[in-house]
């Protein structure tokens, strides 16, 4: 007597079934991680700026370049360290040189657009994230929300 050698249509099925059930979990996961990853990108870059943002305060006793009322005495990040978010700087008022405050600001690009991260020069730090669904947003309490779930 021979002996059927393979699966059972039942034993693949229970096997794709299973697959499936992983793979529903592990996705949504996977890509709020990628996320995460690219969200860093944004909250370094802000730091960065606006270390640099105080050293130019710090020689020229305003944060505007010279003549330029609204503007931001340093370049922003841009190239291959702001692939994901682009960073943009507005200096406090738009009536004189002597510009004393301003507001940095990391908008999402492409998968990332409806996250926005902004600092200013009190180091105070906001997120506004308008999509995808279950991120939240900091608006006046002074954090950025780095992962889905969290809360300031």
């Amino acid at each position: 007597m021979r002996h059927a050698r393979g699966f059972t249509l039942l034993e693949l099925m229970i096997t794709l079934v299973v697959v499936a059930i992983l793979a529903a979990i592990a996705i949504p996961s996977y890509q709020d991680y990628v996320m995460r990853g690219k969200i860093a990108e944004a909250v370094s870059n802000l730091s960065t700026t606006r270390i640099a943002m105080e050293k130019y305060y710090a020689d020229n006793h305003f944060y505007n370049v010279a003549g330029t009322p609204g503007t931001c005495g340093v370049a922003m990040p841009s190239g291959s360290n702001a692939k994901y978010f682009t960073i943009t700087c507005a200096s406090g008022t738009s009536s004189g040189p002597g510009d004393q405050s301003y507001t940095l600001t990391a908008t999402g690009l492409a998968n990332m657009s409806g996250f926005t991260y902004t600092i200013n020069e009190s180091n105070l730090r906001t997120t506004n994230i308008t999509a995808p669904s279950g991120w939240a947003t900091s608006g006046t309490v002074n954090c950025w929300i780095q992962r889905k779930g969290d809360s300031c």
